[in-house]
């Protein structure tokens, strides 16, 4: 399994509560203590780099879909994609901007760096300032967000 399956499949095991215990290491960070900067504000971001981020090495694709298209789930190792299909709750259409809780990009961002406690998204630690930036406004895209820098 590469480093990004075993990512997603050691977010899921650690939300499930599967009784695998959470140690941060070198790749991987206590929930409640992100060591990594949120971004500033004044970084412009990037739609094409932000999708290439979104559907790569943020692996958001795994769960949200292909293009945050939910039901373009990519192919995927089978174990992996078993852990998915049994979050509960299900990963969110992030195409659909009525069903979102996280309304703003603050929020947005702290989901992403950190997780989003009681859902299956795991603290991403990879992204630097910028990656943020070109995947929020990347995500305002396909939400058709008029005002992306919210």
């Amino acid at each position: 399994m590469n480093k990004a399956a075993w990512s997603v499949v050691f977010g899921v095991l650690l939300v499930r509560g599967l009784g695998i215990p959470a140690i941060p290491t070198s790749d991987t960070q206590a929930w409640a203590e992100p060591t990594v900067s949120q971004p500033s504000g004044k970084l412009k971001g990037n739609i094409l780099r932000g999708r290439e981020i979104f559907n790569g090495k943020g692996v958001c694709y795994y769960c949200h879909g292909i293009d945050g298209y939910i039901s373009k789930i990519p192919r995927l190792e089978a174990d992996t994609a078993a852990l998915i299909a049994k979050l509960n709750p299900p990963p969110s259409d992030l195409r659909n901007p009525e069903i979102l809780r996280l309304k703003t990009n603050k929020e947005r961002a702290r989901a992403i760096r950190e997780g989003h406690p009681g859902t299956g998204m795991f603290p991403d630690t990879t992204m630097t300032d910028q990656d943020l930036a070109d995947t929020l406004l990347y995500l305002a895209l396909i939400r058709k967000d008029p005002h992306p820098e919210q």
